[in-house]
């Protein structure tokens, strides 16, 4: 505990001295800066450049990424030996596709994990086997056509740049390049990176890029300036192996901090030269990273798991909903065990969990090795586009009302966790998600929060639950305890929080705790502290409950959860049994004017009586939202 109680002065420093490039040197001065990185690369000031930004300049609007509602998605990771690229990509293609989905953006191919360029780059990575200029192509259509168009391009994993400069790669422990990961604190960023975005963005007109393989590629880097830097700051002898090694808090954080110090520098650079380029990484500031956004990106993103992805919606489109900016999940059209097609029901369900919770949608579909999309694959995303859109009025960026707050500590997750930013390998992470689907499935809204979220503001939740974590921060636990006193209602799971809240639980004033696995003894604590929830669902089937507001009218979401998701058959889920009818309660300060059911448009017959409004909904398919006028 004492090392870390020195994280934060450690910090302080490398905050301010953590640049890149092997000699931790300053930052060189603005004008140096833009030239070092357009070095060798194609400006806005060439003539293609001037011409693709003409060309977008004069067509129709596009929705910006942190506008935007619905995309659709495809990546084929371009290899040395795919060959023919391009040859097949027609305008007639990227029209049929934009008509049938009609999406607000499509993100397409760029460079992929290894880390080859499916366009015909001048910065020495284009996969050899391109033909024309099918990246072209794409923009000109999506331009004509005011869709806006994004790249799927690979950061931190790139297998290519690694083989190619392994200078660029973080080291492992034993001292040998990563074959995949480059260094955060090294030049990659400054002689690949950022003067590929620029590309992009000046001779394309490209709008924005979605990196992949980023916060989760990073690895620990061992190179010896990083480590040098590190023990000059540390004060250690050497870079620890392992958790039972001295510092090794301290050597996690400082290689987080590199990320986020590196993504900044990416970031920022292009809003500097292109300030319309929108930059979205995949999974910062997530479930994989539960922290404040530090990183001036457009959007949050991320793909969420492509089997059992209900369960993985409900976590991390929760992890998204109070971070402060435009948010999307993306599903994947196929199963990654089966690689069959998902059918249109399918993804409606995983659909119908992010726009229940404010999110924008969009699923992944893969190219085919030559970078051309088989139009057939996207009949379902026909349907769930429809589906999807029918709802958008009373969803995306709906807000909600605060229930239960479920507690992933970034200072637990971190502690525990050997993985520099990802959900797993942390205890606390694991009961958290166990909590999680015990508390959806009685029908409470629930919303997942971290420190930073609730600093003085512990008293909008009317109950906390605390998944197991073995540690927080002194100034976290002393907020939590303060709330207990008060007469706050707080579910402790776990040895974990019970010793960390020790003197609460002995206290008389606290209202109450439990201390075991979650499932019927935390759903029956919860009944006990917390009688009277906002939203009640009575009836047969499983409900997702998710009490929001939109533009100041309450919203109930109700999302049928039912079927197979869980193990689903190797067709995919074709069928999910309706749930109801339902009778919903609804607290309510005077009788509501009209309880609406939409998208289907039924003004449902209200009942009301002493604060509590009653409706009966006969059946929910899929996702029903309850608009409540007051």
């Amino acid at each position: 505990m004492k090392q870390l109680c020195s994280v934060a002065t450690l910090f302080c420093c490398v905050g301010r001295l953590a640049v890149f490039g092997l000699a931790w040197s300053s930052p060189p001065a603005r004008s140096e800066f833009t030239t070092s990185l357009n070095h060798g690369s194609v400006t806005s000031s060439s003539t293609t450049g001037q011409s693709a930004l003409h060309a977008a300049a004069s067509a129709p609007r596009r929705v910006k990424r942190s506008e935007a509602f619905l995309g659709v998605h495809f990546d084929f990771h371009a290899k040395a030996t795919d060959t023919n690229i391009g040859a097949r990509t027609t305008p007639e293609m990227v029209a049929a596709i934009l008509d049938k989905v009609r999406p607000d953006y499509i993100q397409i191919d760029c460079k992929g994990h290894p880390g080859y360029a499916s366009y015909p780059t001048r910065l020495g990575n284009a996969v050899p086997g391109i033909v024309g200029d099918p990246l072209r192509i794409w923009r000109e259509v999506t331009a004509q056509r005011g869709v806006a168009l994004y790249v799927h391009y690979s950061g931190v994993w790139d297998s290519h740049a690694a083989a190619m400069h392994p200078e660029w790669a973080a080291r492992n422990a034993d001292g040998k390049p990563n074959p995949r990961a480059m260094s955060v604190f090294g030049p990659y960023v400054d002689r690949l990176l950022i003067p590929q975005l620029r590309e992009l963005a000046g001779d394309y007109g490209v709008d924005g890029a979605w990196v992949d393989g980023d916060c989760w590629g990073v690895t620990l880097d061992y190179s010896d300036d990083v480590v040098r830097s590190f023990c000059a700051r540390a004060g250690a002898d050497r870079a620890p192996r392992g958790p039972q090694e001295p510092f090794w808090q301290e050597w996690k954080e400082f290689n987080r901090e590199g990320y986020r110090a590196y993504l900044r520098r990416y970031v920022e650079a292009l809003k500097i030269s292109h300030p319309e380029f929108e930059i979205v990484s995949n999974w910062a500031f997530s479930d994989h990273m539960p922290e404040p956004v530090s990183a001036p990106v457009a959007a949050l993103s991320g793909d969420f798991a492509p089997d059992d992805s209900v369960n993985s919606a409900r976590f991390t489109a929760r992890c998204f909903e109070n971070q402060g900016r435009p948010w999307d999940l993306m599903s994947w059209g196929f199963s990654r065990k089966t690689w069959r097609a998902k059918p249109a029901v399918q993804l409606m369900q995983e659909a119908a969990v992010v726009l229940s919770l404010g999110g924008g949608y969009q699923v992944y579909f893969t190219q085919e090795r030559d970078g051309a999309v088989r139009l057939e694959k996207l009949d379902p995303m026909a349907e769930v586009a429809r589906f999807c859109r029918v709802r958008q009025a009373w969803s995306h960026r709906s807000e909600a009302i605060p229930q239960i707050a479920l507690l992933y500590s970034r200072a637990g997750h971190y502690y525990e966790s050997s993985r520099l930013f990802h959900p797993s390998g942390s205890g606390g992470s694991g009961i958290l998600r166990s909590a999680l689907r015990a508390l959806l499935g009685a029908r409470w809204g629930v919303q997942v929060v971290s420190e930073h979220h609730v600093q003085g503001k512990f008293d909008r939740w009317p109950l906390w639950v605390v998944p197991g974590w073995t540690y927080l921060e002194p100034q976290f636990r002393a907020e939590l305890s303060d709330y207990i006193r008060r007469g706050g209602a707080v579910v402790l799971i776990g040895d974990g929080p019970s010793r960390l809240f020790e003197n609460d639980i002995r206290s008389a004033s606290a209202r109450g705790r439990v201390v075991g696995a979650p499932g019927a003894e935390l759903v029956e604590a919860v009944r006990h502290l917390w009688p009277d929830p906002i939203v009640s669902v009575e009836g047969p089937g499983c409900v997702d409950v998710s009490p929001r507001r939109i533009r100041g009218t309450r919203v109930i979401h109700l999302v049928n959860t039912g079927g197979p998701h869980e193990n689903p058959p190797p067709g995919g889920v074709t069928h999910i049994p309706p749930a109801g009818p339902l009778t919903v309660t609804i607290r309510c300060s005077r009788a509501p004017k009209s309880i609406t059911a939409q998208p289907e448009g039924q003004q449902l017959e209200v009942t009301w009586s002493e604060g509590v409004a009653r409706v009966v909904l006969q059946r929910l398919d899929l996702h029903t939202i309850l608009v409540v006028e007051e």
